[in-house]
């Protein structure tokens, strides 16, 4: 390998991010995105100590596994391998997938001619430890960490996206999270952690981190819902704008739209747009509408009540259908008040 090669992969961490994918993933072509560079700065950032609790909240598919998981664990190691890490995610597969995945990068012959210094002493399906005492060991929520300490822990996509309504599932993570997983680091005020998910309920553990606060938090939707700049490191930044697309070589706006149709706009709003909705909606409640098998004895006094248009969520076309409501109101049952739509 180029010797300029190796130092920019031993430097650069966007680069040697890419040299990761075409190693895990050689028949893909990587496209390059300017997300990929933020998510480099902020791991830098935990990485200088600069960033001690970091949450990142992207899209499915969108390479957040593979950029801290696999790629940045194994760049750490490479300059420290005295580092122990501890990486959790929602299932003993997905945790062993990740860990074949960064045994393959370790493995690689331009892996060892870029960290020549990195030695294995011993290797399973879960842990790797090096010679210098290092280590990468991989679990699974509610998994056995007794006796095991970190420098920095990894919480990957921690709950099942099919558990998602599970409020039993949502709290064993959340309880994990902070009676076992925590207290794994080896120093409280050192230590660092990494929580890197796509949003699949206002309860989740992302929620819950949010509202504890003290994160910094990386939020990347796959469509931009106001205009934010974010930086990329070296100074450099990103002008997002309302309505831009977060990869739109990888999924354009209408692979988006096709997705939203399929798999529903709760679902879309929480893992895509990392803005999850309650069941029974953020604005109107259901429960304060009920249904009347007969209309109620008049007589009805109408008048109008309230107009209620659409409130402008996303841009054009990637908003939801709208509708304006008057309701008629008659208080001639005994003083209470009672509403049917008149006209939608």
């Amino acid at each position: 390998m180029d010797r300029v090669l190796q130092a920019l992969l031993r430097t650069e961490l966007r680069f040697f991010i890419q040299k990761v994918f075409t190693t895990v993933s050689p028949g893909e072509t990587y496209l390059h995105n300017w997300h990929v560079d933020a998510i480099a700065h902020q791991l830098m950032r935990v990485r200088s100590g600069e960033s001690r609790r970091l949450l990142i909240n992207q899209p499915p598919r969108s390479l957040k596994s593979i950029c801290v998981s696999v790629a940045y664990v194994a760049w750490l190691l490479g300059h420290d391998p005295t580092r122990h890490v501890i990486v959790a995610s929602y299932s003993g597969d997905f945790a062993a997938e990740l860990h074949r995945q960064f045994r393959m990068v370790i493995a690689s012959e331009w892996y060892a001619a870029v960290f020549p210094n990195l030695h294995l002493a011993k290797e399973t399906g879960l842990e790797l430890v090096t010679s210098q005492g290092g280590s990468r060991y991989a679990t699974s929520v509610g998994g056995t960490l007794t006796g095991r300490g970190a420098d920095l822990i990894i919480v990957d996509d921690p709950l099942n996206a099919n558990e998602v309504h599970s409020e039993t599932a949502r709290k064993r993570v959340i309880d994990w999270y902070g009676g076992a997983l925590v207290s794994r680091l080896n120093d409280k005020q050192t230590g660092s952690i990494i929580a890197v998910m796509q949003r699949l309920h206002e309860d989740d553990l992302a929620g819950h981190l949010l509202r504890q606060g003290g994160w910094n938090h990386l939020n990347m939707p796959a469509i931009a819902l106001e205009e934010e700049t974010i930086e990329l490191g070296r100074g450099g930044t990103h002008l997002r704008r309302s309505g831009d697309i977060l990869h739109p070589e990888r999924e354009s706006r209408e692979a988006l739209e096709a997705i939203k149709a399929e798999v529903g706009s709760l679902l879309f709003s929480a893992q895509y747009q990392q803005q999850p909705v309650p069941v029974e909606g953020n604005l109107i409640r259901r429960s304060w509408f009920p249904a009347y098998d007969d209309l109620p004895a008049g007589p009805w006094e109408t008048r109008i009540v309230q107009s209620s248009r659409y409130r402008r969520l996303l841009p054009p076309p990637e908003r939801d259908q709208s509708v304006a409501l008057c309701p008629g109101q008659s208080c001639s049952h005994g003083g209470r008040a009672r509403a049917r739509a008149l006209q939608t």
